[in-house]
């Protein structure tokens, strides 16, 4: 029987790693929702409502997996399941606030109004 090999995964550049956790169109507004604190998937749903409930369960399993966000589980009936930012998910906070910041000017940029075209959440409140 021959013995299985760990292949060592090489990137091109570093930004590939941080891409293949955070990358896609979910996972960073999930983490930008959870900077606000604990969520519910219930919660995350109605703040996220073009996300499928499959594929809300998806990113949040594989958030969990890489350590980027705690899956807290309460001994109660009927259960009760939130998520939060892990330590390491918290490391992520600068990145997310850039993207954000860089978004709205180029929302600013394409549209003018940036309220013309940004859903009515608690990441987009009006200061």
């Amino acid at each position: 029987m021959a013995e299985e090999v760990a292949v060592k995964k090489k990137y091109n550049i570093s930004v590939e790693a941080t891409l293949e956790v955070i990358g896609g169109k979910w996972k960073c507004v999930i983490l930008c929702h959870l900077t606000y604190g604990k969520k519910r998937t219930s919660d995350l749903k109605r703040l996220m409502p073009g996300i499928t409930q499959k594929m809300l369960t998806q990113q949040l399993r594989e958030l969990e997996e890489d350590g980027i966000v705690n899956r807290i589980i309460y001994n109660q009936v009927p259960p009760k399941v939130e998520y939060e930012l892990s330590e390491y998910g918290w490391s992520l906070k600068s990145i997310l606030d850039s993207l954000c910041a860089w978004g709205e000017k180029h929302i600013i940029k394409e549209y003018g109004d940036k309220f013309a075209v940004l859903e009515d959440n608690i990441l987009n409140r009006k200061e």
